[in-house]
C-alpha cells in the first residue's frame, strides 16, 4: 500500500487515501475560535487555534499509515474509502468539522472495522498533538494543560552506574554468528534464561527486535518512548477491541513496565500443576520465586502513593474495601516523581529499576553472553526434528543485513505476541500455537475531581485491591491505579467533536484514572498477517469476560463518586458520562447495557500462545518447556503459562524461566 493509493473507480476516483486521513486529522483536531476564557492568553488562544493543519499533524499521520501492521492498514484504507464515497472531502462537510465527526462515528457505529481504524486514527492525531517535540524538546500545548514531563536532565554515571554491553555487528553480506544457546528475546523470561545458560558455562547469544535504549538517549517524551513498544504502542486486535502495550527493547516488557511484583496465587500453581507442569505447587518452585525476589530486589519499603492512588484508596475504603502497598522491583528511593515517566525512558531507569538489562542480562554478559539488539527472527532452522538455530535480519554499522545464528538450542523468548508469530513461520510447535491467548483484559474508569490529581507525577502503581477478584462465577478482576500520559488518554476515549475534546484535555490535571486488570475466562489466539507478521484475534465473545467488564465498570464508577468525583467516564464507544446531580443508579444501568462490542479492553500482560502442557494437542512444550514436536526449541517467556495468573504475571514468568533454565542447561549437558 501507498499514500497515493487511489480508493474508488466512480466519481469519487483522484481522491487519496492521503487526502481522507489528513482531513480526519483536521477534523478531530480543527483550528478553533479560542475559547472566552482564553482570551488574552497567547499560549491557549494558540492551544484553540493551531490544529492538525497549523502544526503538520495531518501531513504526519498520513505519512505514519504505511508503517503499521497490515491490520490497522487494511481498515484504515477501507475507512478511507468509505468515507470519500460519503462526502467526506466535499466542501460542505470541510467547513462543518462536527459533521464530519459525526460522518466518523456513524462508521464506527456500522463497522468494527471502520471504528477500530477511527481509533488508531485519533490516537495518532492526539498522541502527535500533545506528546511530539520540537528541537528544543517542548510541545506548545503543554504549558496549557500545566502537562509534560519533568525538567529533563541526562543521568549521571554515579546514578546509573551499569550500562548493559550491546552489540553492533560489523558490515558483512550475511552475519554468521554462533553460540550453544540462541536466545530470541530480552525480557523477563529470555533474561533469565540466558544468565542462567552463560552462568553454566554455555556460549549464548541474546537477540532481540527493539533497539537499547541507553541511558543518555533517554527522555521523558511520549513521542520518543513509543520506540520502546511493540507496534509503537498502537497494536490494537483485528476488531479493535483490544489494544496492547507490550515492551519490545533490550529488556523487553522488564523496561516499560510498572514494577508489579506479585506471586501466582497457589490456586493458579496447583491448576498449572496438573496440567503437566509437574512440581508447580509445591518448594522448588517457591525457591524459585524467591530467587527471582531477591535478585530483582522486590520491596514495599519504596512504594509512595500518589494523589490518583490515594483517591483510589479513599474509594475502596469508602465501600468497604481493603487494599494493600504493591511489591516493587524498584531499588532506590527519593526520586518517585519522575516515575511515571518511566515507559518513556526515564532518564532514572537503568539506576532504579531492576529490569533485566541491569539484572539478568548484566548477569549474563559478565559470564561471557553476547547481546545484539535490532535483530529481528523471521524463523527457527530445524533438521530432522532438531534444532539447529535462527535466521533473520540485524541492524549492523552500515545498515540493515541478513542474520544467520548456528546453534542447537534455541529459546523463543519474544512475548506472547511476537513467540507464537515466530513458530507459526517456521512450521513447528504443533498445532496449539498461537492459541490459548490471555490477556488480562483491563477495564478502565476515568473519574474528574475538583481538585487537582495530576496523575503524571508520583509512581505509576503503589496499591491494590484483591477484593473482587472472584465476584463473576468465581472470576473477577484486580483493582489498581493507572497513569496514562495525555496521548494515551485523548486517543482511546470516546469520540467528541473537535471542541469539546480541546476543552476536556485542559481538565486533564483533575481526572483520577484506574482499572481493573481482569483474570480472562475466554482466549484470543494469534495468527499470521498476509505479511507473515503477527495478527491479534479477540474479542469480548466471552459471557464470564463480558459480565466481568461490567462489573469492574461498575466498581470502579462507584469507587470514584465515593471518593469524590465530579464526573465520570469510560473507554467504552458510545460516550457515556455521569455528572455531580445526575441519576448515578441510571449511569450504572446503562453501564451495563453496554453490548460487548461497544467494549474496549487495554492488555499489558500477552500470555499463553505457547503454553506448556503435557498434552500436545493442547499445549505447545513440555512442562519444563522443551517443544513437543521439536527437539533443542524451548519456550521461555509469558507465552509459557498455561492460563492467566490472574495478577501482574512478571515474578511468575522469570521464576518459570529459572526452572525452565534448569531443564534447558540439564539437558545440553546430557547432550541433546
Amino acid at each position: 500500500m501507498t499514500d497515493t493509493h487511489t480508493l474508488t473507480p466512480d466519481d469519487t476516483a483522484g481522491a487519496t487515501q492521503d487526502e481522507v486521513v489528513r482531513a480526519v486529522c483536521d477534523a478531530l483536531l480543527p483550528s478553533l475560535e479560542p475559547a472566552a476564557d482564553a482570551l488574552g492568553d497567547p499560549v491557549l488562544e494558540a492551544y484553540y487555534r493551531d490544529g492538525a493543519v497549523a502544526r503538520g499533524i495531518d501531513t504526519a499521520v498520513a505519512a505514519a499509515v504505511p508503517t503499521l501492521d497490515a491490520t490497522l492498514r487494511r481498515a484504515i484504507a477501507s475507512l478511507a474509502e468509505h468515507l470519500a464515497a460519503s462526502g467526506f472531502l466535499d466542501p460542505a462537510a470541510a467547513a462543518d468539522p462536527d459533521a464530519r465527526i459525526a460522518m466518523l462515528r456513524a462508521a464506527g457505529d456500522a463497522s468494527l472495522t471502520h471504528r477500530n481504524a477511527v481509533r488508531q486514527l485519533k490516537s495518532m492525531a492526539m498522541g502527535t498533538f500533545v506528546n511530539a517535540v520540537d528541537e528544543t524538546g517542548t510541545n506548545p500545548v503543554w504549558p496549557a494543560l500545566g502537562y509534560g514531563p519533568l525538567a529533563y536532565r541526562p543521568a549521571t554515571p554515579g546514578e546509573t552506574p551499569k550500562n548493559l554491553r550491546v552489540e553492533t555487528p560489523d558490515a558483512a553480506a550475511e552475519i554468521v554468528l554462533t553460540a550453544d544457546v540462541v536466545v530470541v528475546g530480552s525480557g523477563a523470561g529470555g533474561g533469565v534464561i540466558a544468565a542462567r545458560a552463560a552462568q553454566a558455562g554455555l556460549s549464548v547469544i541474546v537477540l532481540d527486535a527493539g533497539p537499547h535504549v541507553t541511558d543518555a538517549k533517554r527522555t521523558q517524551h511520549g513521542a520518543e518512548g513509543g520506540a520502546v513498544f511493540l507496534g509503537r504502542g498502537g497494536l490494537f486486535s483485528e476488531t479493535g477491541q483490544m489494544g496492547i502495550l507490550a515492551g519490545s527493547a533490550v529488556g523487553g516488557g522488564t523496561l516499560i513496565n510498572s514494577m508489579v511484583s506479585l506471586r501466582p496465587p497457589q490456586k493458579i500453581r496447583e491448576l498449572w500443576a496438573s496440567e503437566g507442569l509437574e512440581g508447580l505447587d509445591g518448594p522448588e518452585f517457591e525457591a524459585q520465586l524467591d530467587r527471582v525476589w531477591s535478585r530483582l530486589g522486590v520491596n514495599t519499603e519504596a512504594s509512595h502513593h500518589n494523589a490518583n492512588t490515594r483517591a483510589m484508596i479513599t474509594g475502596l475504603a469508602e465501600l468497604g474495601y481493603a487494599h494493600e502497598r504493591l511489591p516493587r522491583n524498584f531499588v532506590a528511593d527519593g526520586v518517585s516523581e519522575f516515575c511515571p515517566f518511566c515507559a518513556e525512558g526515564c532518564t532514572h531507569q537503568q539506576g532504579f529499576r531492576a529490569s533485566t538489562v541491569v539484572t539478568y542480562l548484566d548477569d549474563a554478559v559478565a559470564s561471557g553472553a553476547r547481546v545484539f539488539a535490532g535483530a529481528w527472527i523471521d524463523r527457527v532452522t530445524v533438521a530432522d526434528g532438531s534444532a539447529t538455530g535462527v535466521t533473520g535480519t540485524i541492524e549492523t554499522a552500515d545498515g540493515q543485513r541478513p542474520l544467520r545464528v548456528d546453534a542447537p538450542t534455541v529459546v523463543v523468548a519474544a512475548g506472547g505476541i511476537e513467540s507464537p508469530a515466530l513458530l507459526l513461520r517456521s512450521g513447528i510447535g504443533g498445532p496449539a500455537v498461537g492459541e490459548n491467548l490471555r490477556l488480562h483484559p483491563a477495564w478502565i474508569v476515568t473519574g474528574v475531581y475538583d481538585e487537582a490529581i495530576e496523575a503524571w507525577h508520583g509512581q505509576i502503581q503503589s496499591a491494590v485491591s484483591f477484593d473482587l477478584t472472584e465476584v463473576v462465577d468465581g472470576e473477577g478482576f484486580l483493582v489498581e491505579s493507572l497513569s496514562l500520559n495525555i496521548g494515551s488518554w485523548a486517543g482511546l476515549s470516546p469520540l467528541a467533536e473537535g471542541r469539546v475534546a480541546r476543552d476536556r484535555m485542559r481538565s486533564f490535571d483533575r481526572y483520577a484514572t484506574w482499572h481493573g486488570v481482569a483474570h480472562d475466562h475466554g482466549a484470543g489466539r494469534v495468527v499470521l498477517d498476509e505479511e507473515g507478521r503477527a495478527a491479534l484475534i479477540w474479542d469480548l465473545d466471552d459471557d464470564i469476560d463480558y459480565r466481568v467488564g461490567v462489573r469492574a465498570h461498575q466498581e470502579l464508577a462507584r469507587m470514584h463518586k465515593a471518593a469524590g468525583a465530579k464526573e465520570i467516564f469510560t473507554f467504552l464507544w458510545r460516550d457515556l458520562r455521569w455528572r455531580d446531580g445526575e441519576d448515578f443508579e441510571a449511569f450504572l444501568d446503562a453501564l451495563a447495557a453496554e453490548p460487548p462490542r461497544d467494549h474496549l479492553a487495554m492488555s499489558a500482560h500477552q500470555m499463553g500462545s505457547c503454553r506448556l502442557g503435557a498434552d500436545p494437542t493442547v499445549s505447545v512444550a513440555d512442562g519444563r518447556g522443551q517443544l513437543h514436536d521439536t527437539s533443542g526449541v524451548w519456550i521461555g517467556d509469558a507465552s509459557a503459562l498455561p492460563t492467566a495468573p490472574g495478577v501482574n504475571p512478571m515474578i511468575t514468568v522469570m521464576a518459570v524461566a529459572e526452572r525452565t533454565a534448569e531443564a534447558l542447561v540439564a539437558t545440553v549437558r546430557k547432550g541433546g
